[in-house]
Protein backbone atom coordinates (compact mmCIF):
# COMPACT_ATOMS: atom_id res chain seq x y z
CA UNK A 1 0.00 0.00 0.00
CA UNK A 2 1.11 3.33 -0.88
CA UNK A 3 0.73 6.84 0.79
CA UNK A 4 -2.10 6.94 -1.54
CA UNK A 5 -3.90 4.49 0.17
CA UNK A 6 -4.83 2.13 -2.43
CA UNK A 7 -4.63 -1.40 -2.02
CA UNK A 8 -2.61 -3.42 -4.58
CA UNK A 9 -5.13 -5.74 -6.44
CA UNK A 10 -5.56 -5.51 -9.56
CA UNK A 11 -6.36 -2.80 -11.51
CA UNK A 12 -9.72 -3.26 -13.83
CA UNK A 13 -9.44 -0.30 -16.48
CA UNK A 14 -12.49 2.47 -16.70
CA UNK A 15 -14.01 2.08 -20.07
CA UNK A 16 -13.62 5.81 -22.01
CA UNK A 17 -17.43 6.43 -20.64
CA UNK A 18 -16.98 5.72 -17.56
CA UNK A 19 -13.66 8.21 -17.46
CA UNK A 20 -16.55 11.40 -19.16
CA UNK A 21 -17.56 12.69 -15.65
CA UNK A 22 -20.71 14.92 -15.75
CA UNK A 23 -22.34 18.20 -13.58
CA UNK A 24 -24.82 20.09 -13.99
CA UNK A 25 -23.02 22.55 -16.09
CA UNK A 26 -19.77 20.61 -17.30
CA UNK A 27 -18.86 17.88 -18.93
CA UNK A 28 -15.07 17.01 -17.78
CA UNK A 29 -13.13 14.41 -20.21
CA UNK A 30 -9.97 13.19 -20.26
CA UNK A 31 -7.17 15.21 -21.88
CA UNK A 32 -6.57 13.85 -24.84
CA UNK A 33 -3.91 15.89 -26.39
CA UNK A 34 -5.36 16.70 -29.79
CA UNK A 35 -5.31 20.09 -31.57
CA UNK A 36 -8.10 21.84 -29.36
CA UNK A 37 -6.38 20.44 -25.91
CA UNK A 38 -2.93 22.42 -27.21
CA UNK A 39 -4.99 25.10 -27.74
CA UNK A 40 -6.29 25.28 -24.41
CA UNK A 41 -3.40 24.34 -22.69
CA UNK A 42 -1.74 27.91 -24.33
CA UNK A 43 -5.00 29.32 -23.39
CA UNK A 44 -4.20 28.64 -19.86
CA UNK A 45 -0.36 28.50 -19.03
CA UNK A 46 0.98 31.26 -21.80
CA UNK A 47 -1.21 33.58 -19.36
CA UNK A 48 0.75 35.50 -16.40
CA UNK A 49 -2.64 36.28 -14.55
CA UNK A 50 -3.85 32.06 -14.90
CA UNK A 51 -0.62 30.51 -13.30
CA UNK A 52 0.63 33.53 -10.92
CA UNK A 53 -0.15 30.53 -8.09
CA UNK A 54 0.55 27.63 -10.05
CA UNK A 55 3.90 27.99 -12.10
CA UNK A 56 5.67 30.04 -14.52
CA UNK A 57 4.80 30.06 -17.92
CA UNK A 58 5.18 27.85 -20.95
CA UNK A 59 5.93 28.46 -24.52
CA UNK A 60 3.63 26.94 -27.05
CA UNK A 61 6.61 24.79 -28.08
CA UNK A 62 7.33 23.63 -24.92
CA UNK A 63 3.22 22.64 -24.11
CA UNK A 64 3.30 20.80 -27.80
CA UNK A 65 6.29 19.05 -26.42
CA UNK A 66 4.68 18.00 -22.97
CA UNK A 67 1.39 16.62 -24.35
CA UNK A 68 2.82 12.77 -25.39
CA UNK A 69 3.63 13.18 -21.05
CA UNK A 70 0.47 14.65 -19.76
CA UNK A 71 -2.02 12.60 -21.71
CA UNK A 72 -0.60 9.56 -19.59
CA UNK A 73 -3.14 7.88 -17.31
CA UNK A 74 -2.35 5.73 -14.37
CA UNK A 75 -4.75 3.63 -12.34
CA UNK A 76 -6.77 1.65 -15.07
CA UNK A 77 -7.27 5.34 -16.37
CA UNK A 78 -8.39 6.69 -13.15
CA UNK A 79 -5.80 9.15 -12.43
CA UNK A 80 -4.52 11.59 -14.67
CA UNK A 81 -6.28 15.06 -16.51
CA UNK A 82 -9.14 15.84 -17.84
CA UNK A 83 -10.25 18.77 -19.50
CA UNK A 84 -13.64 20.97 -17.88
CA UNK A 85 -15.97 22.14 -21.02
CA UNK A 86 -19.30 24.14 -20.35
CA UNK A 87 -22.10 22.65 -21.81
CA UNK A 88 -24.14 25.62 -22.66
CA UNK A 89 -21.67 27.14 -24.74
CA UNK A 90 -19.26 23.75 -25.66
CA UNK A 91 -16.10 26.17 -24.96
CA UNK A 92 -13.08 24.20 -23.28
CA UNK A 93 -12.84 26.49 -19.82
CA UNK A 94 -9.58 24.71 -18.02
CA UNK A 95 -8.43 21.07 -16.68
CA UNK A 96 -9.15 19.74 -13.32
CA UNK A 97 -6.47 17.09 -12.11
CA UNK A 98 -6.18 13.66 -10.06
CA UNK A 99 -2.54 12.89 -10.14
CA UNK A 100 0.35 12.30 -7.28
CA UNK A 101 1.16 15.33 -4.94
CA UNK A 102 5.01 16.07 -5.60
CA UNK A 103 7.12 17.15 -2.34
CA UNK A 104 10.34 17.68 -3.33
CA UNK A 105 10.33 17.99 -6.89
CA UNK A 106 8.58 21.47 -8.64
CA UNK A 107 6.25 19.47 -11.30
CA UNK A 108 4.01 16.17 -11.47
CA UNK A 109 6.53 13.20 -11.28
CA UNK A 110 4.96 11.47 -14.73
CA UNK A 111 7.23 8.57 -14.09
CA UNK A 112 4.56 7.58 -11.07
CA UNK A 113 2.05 7.71 -13.95
CA UNK A 114 1.43 3.92 -15.30
CA UNK A 115 -2.16 2.40 -16.37
CA UNK A 116 -1.50 -0.68 -14.19
CA UNK A 117 -1.06 0.55 -10.70
CA UNK A 118 -1.59 3.17 -8.38
CA UNK A 119 1.21 5.86 -7.89
CA UNK A 120 3.32 5.97 -4.96
CA UNK A 121 2.62 8.62 -3.76
CA UNK A 122 0.15 11.18 -1.99
CA UNK A 123 -2.93 11.94 -4.87
CA UNK A 124 -4.21 15.84 -5.41
CA UNK A 125 -7.09 16.84 -6.83
CA UNK A 126 -6.70 20.08 -8.53
CA UNK A 127 -7.78 22.49 -11.54
CA UNK A 128 -7.00 25.57 -13.84
CA UNK A 129 -9.48 27.81 -15.59
CA UNK A 130 -9.77 30.67 -18.13
CA UNK A 131 -10.17 34.30 -16.63
CA UNK A 132 -13.67 34.47 -17.99
CA UNK A 133 -14.57 31.50 -16.10
CA UNK A 134 -13.43 32.50 -12.75
CA UNK A 135 -16.20 33.53 -10.40
CA UNK A 136 -18.85 31.90 -11.02
CA UNK A 137 -18.46 28.44 -9.00
CA UNK A 138 -17.16 26.15 -12.07
CA UNK A 139 -14.12 25.21 -10.23
CA UNK A 140 -15.99 24.11 -6.57
CA UNK A 141 -18.26 22.23 -9.30
CA UNK A 142 -15.24 20.27 -10.88
CA UNK A 143 -13.50 20.02 -7.80
CA UNK A 144 -16.57 18.29 -6.19
CA UNK A 145 -16.72 16.13 -9.26
CA UNK A 146 -13.53 14.93 -9.35
CA UNK A 147 -13.53 13.93 -5.73
CA UNK A 148 -16.77 11.99 -6.19
CA UNK A 149 -15.22 10.32 -8.65
CA UNK A 150 -12.23 9.24 -6.28
CA UNK A 151 -14.28 8.21 -3.50
CA UNK A 152 -16.85 6.14 -6.18
CA UNK A 153 -14.43 5.13 -8.78
CA UNK A 154 -11.04 4.67 -7.17
CA UNK A 155 -9.42 2.54 -4.31
CA UNK A 156 -8.33 6.18 -2.58
CA UNK A 157 -8.87 6.74 0.79
CA UNK A 158 -7.72 10.10 1.42
CA UNK A 159 -7.20 12.91 -1.56
CA UNK A 160 -4.74 16.26 -0.96
CA UNK A 161 -4.95 19.72 -1.85
CA UNK A 162 -2.26 22.21 -2.42
CA UNK A 163 -2.37 26.25 -2.64
CA UNK A 164 -0.51 29.17 -2.29
CA UNK A 165 -0.93 31.19 1.06
CA UNK A 166 -2.17 34.21 -1.15
CA UNK A 167 -4.13 32.26 -3.50
CA UNK A 168 -7.27 32.89 -1.66
CA UNK A 169 -9.71 31.78 -4.03
CA UNK A 170 -8.90 28.32 -4.03
CA UNK A 171 -8.35 27.74 -1.01
CA UNK A 172 -12.28 29.21 -0.64
CA UNK A 173 -13.43 26.53 -3.30
CA UNK A 174 -10.73 23.54 -1.18
CA UNK A 175 -12.74 24.35 1.78
CA UNK A 176 -16.16 24.53 0.05
CA UNK A 177 -15.42 21.66 -1.51
CA UNK A 178 -15.41 19.30 2.19
CA UNK A 179 -11.56 19.78 2.34
CA UNK A 180 -10.19 20.62 5.41
CA UNK A 181 -7.13 23.17 5.93
CA UNK A 182 -4.17 21.33 7.18
CA UNK A 183 -1.68 24.30 7.32
CA UNK A 184 1.69 24.58 6.07
CA UNK A 185 2.92 21.77 4.43
CA UNK A 186 5.62 21.19 1.57
CA UNK A 187 4.97 20.35 -1.48
CA UNK A 188 6.18 21.19 -5.11
CA UNK A 189 9.75 22.37 -3.76
CA UNK A 190 8.42 24.67 -1.59
CA UNK A 191 6.53 25.33 1.61
CA UNK A 192 2.34 25.84 0.84
CA UNK A 193 -1.05 26.10 2.12
CA UNK A 194 -2.04 22.13 2.04
CA UNK A 195 -6.00 20.57 2.45
CA UNK A 196 -7.33 17.09 2.71
CA UNK A 197 -10.40 14.87 2.73
CA UNK A 198 -10.90 11.36 3.72
CA UNK A 199 -13.29 8.97 2.63
CA UNK A 200 -14.94 8.59 5.61
CA UNK A 201 -15.35 12.88 5.51
CA UNK A 202 -16.67 12.66 2.07
CA UNK A 203 -19.33 10.42 2.85
CA UNK A 204 -20.62 12.18 6.01
CA UNK A 205 -20.82 15.64 3.72
CA UNK A 206 -22.62 13.82 1.43
CA UNK A 207 -24.89 11.90 3.59
CA UNK A 208 -25.52 15.59 4.93
CA UNK A 209 -26.10 17.00 1.69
Amino acid sequence: MGESGATSCAIVPLSPAELVLETPRLTLRPLAGDADDLALSVRLFTDPEVVRFICDTFSEEELAEEMPVITRRGAGGRIGIWTVTRKDTGEKIGTSILLPLPVELDDTDWSLVVPERYPEAEIEVGYVLVPDAWGQGFATEACSRLLEFAFESTTLDEIKATTDPGNAASQHVLTKCGLRHDGVRRAYDCDCYGFSITRAEWQTKRRAG
